[in-house]
């Protein structure tokens, strides 16, 4: 995480002055206006130029001055592979060695093997290999996201020496608010953090002022749960250590908000039955490609409804009336099924689930189900038989409601805790298929007890 100091971020860009100056190739004037601006402004600036623009500035900045802005680019992920192809291969391969390491491993983690290969064989023996470390790692794992650019000290040295190292190696560290501190074999024994170092007599020693009870995550730890350990810890950032507890990276609160960020939008177009929602899709066979599976396969579900109302055909003949409550029956049970579903998922994406018996969570639900099905029950019971003039119609219909509800819920908050145990991502059990499965149960309980009761309708 790059430490700003007083940089001036101007929601009012010059751009006409930027855009002139580079089409004049007046230089001096574009990099004073240019390089005045945050890292945020610049790359907000550059993503909406031309490319005949773009290659100007590939001319006027340095690959160094390019990685700031490269780092706070906001772009699709595929849309890297064009921008990069834009620049000299040399030029590029220099920009993505000043990078930090986790952001370049981001970016090459988006183009073809063959160019990934080509970029490291361009770039520096120091930087490749930082890099080939990084990029081994599993996708999603603490391994991935981490950053080899710290500062760690020696348990045997003192504060004086500690801040001469700390001086030297700060200007390519992601953050130096925590120093790590390891003994000879490079394992992890303690933090430090940058108040203890700065208010510390200079001929203390590093042992002294260690902190041993150093909270850190395992390299294959999956990257939601080392943003739940970093939100839970209010941690600046967290080491990473193999099983052996040698130092390998941190990982920045700041990469952490873009893994929350990707979880949540992964989350909720699962919930959606939509997938990458992350990806605005600007071609709308693109889109329908990817949305189309899903629909297939809630097309057939909705068959399988079809198919059961079918199966009640006689009941329907008999009391036509049933028909009309279909709807909203099959709706409430979709309704409330979405509402425990979206109670367990996000326990489970939280953690919060981890800590209590997940048994209380169905109790809970079925108790819910119980008490809204009741009350929902003796309302629509009472509003039938006034609407249609005949009770047991609305005792059917409000006994209906109240098994639907208690039922749904259940399956709401059942089926993404099975996932869950199953290892299967539990935003998989999404709206639709919730709702789907819901108006199959909804239905078998509706015309199952219309069927048992048909001589009181018809009576």
């Amino acid at each position: 995480m790059e430490e700003q100091v007083e940089e001036r971020s101007d929601s009012h860009i010059n751009t006409s002055l930027l855009i002139q100056s580079l089409q004049n190739e007046e230089i001096d004037i574009f990099r004073n206006e240019f390089l005045d601006m945050h890292p945020y402004d610049q790359a907000s600036f550059f993503k909406d130029l031309d490319e005949d623009i773009r290659a100007k500035i590939y001319l006027y900045l340095s690959p160094e001055e390019m990685a700031a802005l490269f780092e706070n680019l906001e772009i699709e992920e595929e849309d890297y592979k064009d921008v990069l192809a834009e620049m000299n291969p040399h030029y590029a391969a220099d920009m993505l060695s000043e990078m930090y390491a986790d952001d370049a491993v981001d970016v090459l983690n988006e183009l073809d093997k063959d160019q990934v290969v080509s970029y490291l064989t361009i770039m520096d023996d120091e930087s490749a290999k930082e890099i080939k470390d990084l990029l081994h790692y599993e996708e999603y794992t603490a391994g991935s996201i981490m950053t080899t650019e710290f500062v760690s000290l020696s348990a045997n040295q003192t504060v004086r020496s500690a801040m001469y190292i700390l001086k030297n190696e700060a200007p390519r560290a992601e953050t130096i608010y925590y120093v790590y501190v390891v003994d000879d074999e490079k394992k992890l024994i303690g933090v430090i953090s940058l108040r203890d170092l700065i208010v510390s007599d200079d001929d203390t020693m590093i042992s002294e002022i260690t902190n041993d009870r150093v909270v850190s995550v395992s390299v294959g730890e999956d990257q939601e749960e080392v943003a739940r350990k970093i939100k839970d810890y209010n941690f600046l950032a967290v080491p990473v250590v193999d099983f052996q507890n040698h130092l390998l990276g941190i990982i920045t609160v700041d990469d952490v908000m873009d893994v929350m960020e990707e979880e949540a939008s992964d989350d909720y177009s699962k919930l959606a039955a939509v997938s990458d929602m992350d990806h605005i899709d600007r071609n709308p066979v693109s889109a329908a490609r990817k949305r189309l599976p899903w629909l297939i396969i809630l097309l057939f579900l909705g068959m399988l409804t079809a198919s059961l109302i079918g199966r009640f055909e006689a009941t329907l003949d008999k009391v036509a009336i049933l028909a009309v409550f279909i709807p909203l029956i099959a709706g409430m049970a979709g309704n409330t099924g979405t509402q425990a579903l979206a109670v367990a998922v996000r326990g489970i994406a939280t953690g919060d689930l981890e800590k209590e018996n997940k048994w209380k969570l169905v109790l809970r639900e079925a108790g819910t189900g119980l008490i809204n099905g009741g009350i929902c029950g003796i309302l629509v019971t009472f509003i039938v038989y006034f609407w249609k003039g005949n009770f047991f119609l609305g005792v059917l219909v409000g006994v209906s409601i109240l098994f639907t509800l208690i039922v749904a819920t259940l399956a709401g908050a059942l089926i993404p805790l099975f996932m869950h145990r199953m290892k299967i991502d539990p935003a998989v059990a999404s709206g639709p298929f919730i709702t789907t499965i819901n108006d199959l149960i909804s239905i078998l309980i509706y015309f199952g007890m219309a069927t048992l009761f048909m001589s009181y309708l018809t009576g």
